[in-house]
């Protein structure tokens, strides 16, 4: 594997800087700390250039907050200055990843998507009798900074940007730590060091309680650092389990056979290398089952020949469309930033079978007009 050098000059330019502070502010240039960096762009982006050259840059503290759509999830937002360092780096080492990611892994990928997803699934679903479902149990809360370091080190050979990135990673130590439910690996003995030096994440003279893990929701290194954690079972799943038909999209994955027994065996064999990653399954909801039940994945119901939008998601919108109703009529919200926002849903929702439903919901809806109250 060809493993890459002197990187950091590139990524602390002030070019690749600057390039980076516009990509972190698109769609946020009214949030404080946004317009407060921008107003003297050029003597923070010097400043941040000075401290990545010494190596005296030190990550700020995570702002946090829960959301519960669809489920339970801690984000954690670091500040702008942060977020520049964090493009800056994507930037540079994201191409040299790309190139080894599979064709069927989804998200967070320039020309992929949840889409894309769904209309692969479906060609899958209409290939295949059968699907193995698979859920990562707590996954960004588990993932273990040993392991994932080894994995980057395999192609990144600059010690600068590999110390970068050792800051970005101490910086989400114990962010999701409640978030995250112990568990132990054949591998591991509860009061001593992880698995032997040399294997893969062997964070040696860690115990196994003690590893550092967790990637902060909400970063965008964490969002592509998942991609790359996940590309040697990726590969696992295509070369040695030789399964034709797989996709993933972060932590939801999709097996397709014709034989039952064959899917079973593959969700042994992925428990197995699972655990060299210190990752776990879902137990309840990663199971076989014939692809014409429909197949829940992002937010649709996947059948062979149509699709069904999740009842949740449109009833999640109807709740929000309310609230953006009631925001409208008192001013709060713009003609123009509403239909932006009902837009974008539509957009969505279109790509399966639901004019009915989209019929019935904005029927059943009035939409005032703009302060109309």
């Amino acid at each position: 594997m060809k493993k890459f050098k002197n990187l950091y000059p590139q990524l602390i330019s002030f070019g690749n800087l600057y390039l980076a502070a516009l990509k972190a502010e698109r769609g946020k240039r009214g949030h404080p700390d946004v317009a407060a960096f921008d107003f003297d762009l050029e003597a923070n982006l010097l400043r941040l250039q000075e401290q990545l050259a010494t190596h005296t840059y030190r990550h700020s503290r995570y702002y946090s907050f829960r959301i519960y759509d669809p489920k339970s999830r801690l984000i954690s937002a670091a500040p702008f200055r942060d977020r520049v360092a964090h493009h800056a780096l994507v930037r540079v080492i994201e191409p040299l990843f790309e190139r080894s990611f599979i064709t069927d892994s989804y998200a967070n990928r320039v020309g992929k998507g949840t889409h894309r997803a769904l209309d692969r699934c479906q060609a899958f679903a209409r290939r295949y009798r059968y699907v193995l479902q698979c859920d990562l149990r707590q996954f960004f809360p588990s993932v273990d900074h040993a392991v994932l370091r080894d994995i980057l080190a395999r192609k990144i050979a600059d010690p600068d940007v590999l110390w970068l990135m050792d800051r970005i990673l101490e910086s989400g130590v114990g962010v999701l730590d409640d978030e995250y439910d112990m568990v132990y690996f054949p591998q591991d003995d509860p009061l001593s060091p992880g698995p032997t030096p040399g294997s893969l994440g062997s964070g040696q003279g860690l115990f196994a309680a003690n590893r550092p893990r967790g990637l902060p929701i909400g970063n965008l290194t964490s969002q592509f650092w998942a991609n790359c954690y996940l590309n040697p079972f990726d590969h696992f799943v295509k070369r040695q389990l030789r399964c034709q038909a797989y996709l993933r999209y972060v932590d939801d994955f999709l097996l397709f056979a014709d034989a039952k027994r064959q899917l079973w065996d593959w969700k042994r064999a992925i428990q197995g290398y699972l655990a060299r990653l210190r990752l776990t399954l879902h137990q309840r909801e990663s199971t076989v089952y014939p692809v014409t039940n429909g197949i829940p994945f992002l937010g649709f119901r996947v059948y062979p020949s149509h699709r069904r939008l999740r009842r949740r998601n449109g009833v999640s919108f109807a709740r929000r469309l309310r609230g953006w109703c009631v925001e409208l009529a008192r001013g709060e919200l713009t003609q123009e930033q509403l239909n932006q926002r009902v837009q974008g849903w539509v957009a969505h929702a279109a790509h399966g079978n639901t004019y009915r439903l989209r019929f019935s919901l904005f029927s059943s809806i009035v939409i005032p007009r703009s302060g109309s109250r």
